[in-house]
């Protein structure tokens, strides 16, 4: 018995913890625009390989992969915005 007084489900009809805590790492990593967590992934990819493959001192690719990532994403997310200020 679980200290909240049920039993944790693992699985079964009504979804378990397992299902639930991927459903809330999909949601936080994820989140509202998957375009920020594709690039974040490329981003460490490509700073994987110019590390592993071209024996490159990469430390500088993540921080400007970010940026460029935030900048984006920023950028999509102002476009998308139905309260954005029309400058003229």
């Amino acid at each position: 018995m679980h200290p909240w007084g049920r039993d944790l489900e693992w699985g079964g009809r009504g979804g378990g913890v397992v299902r639930r805590l991927g459903a809330f790492a999909w949601d936080f990593v994820v989140g509202d625009d998957w375009v920020g967590a594709a690039g974040v992934v490329v981003v460490l990819a490509l700073t994987w390989v110019l590390v592993h493959v071209a024996h490159v001192a990469a430390w500088w690719v993540l921080p400007s992969g970010v940026v460029a990532v935030l900048a984006v994403t920023l950028r999509r997310a102002v476009r998308r915005s139905p309260n954005r200020p029309r400058l003229r």
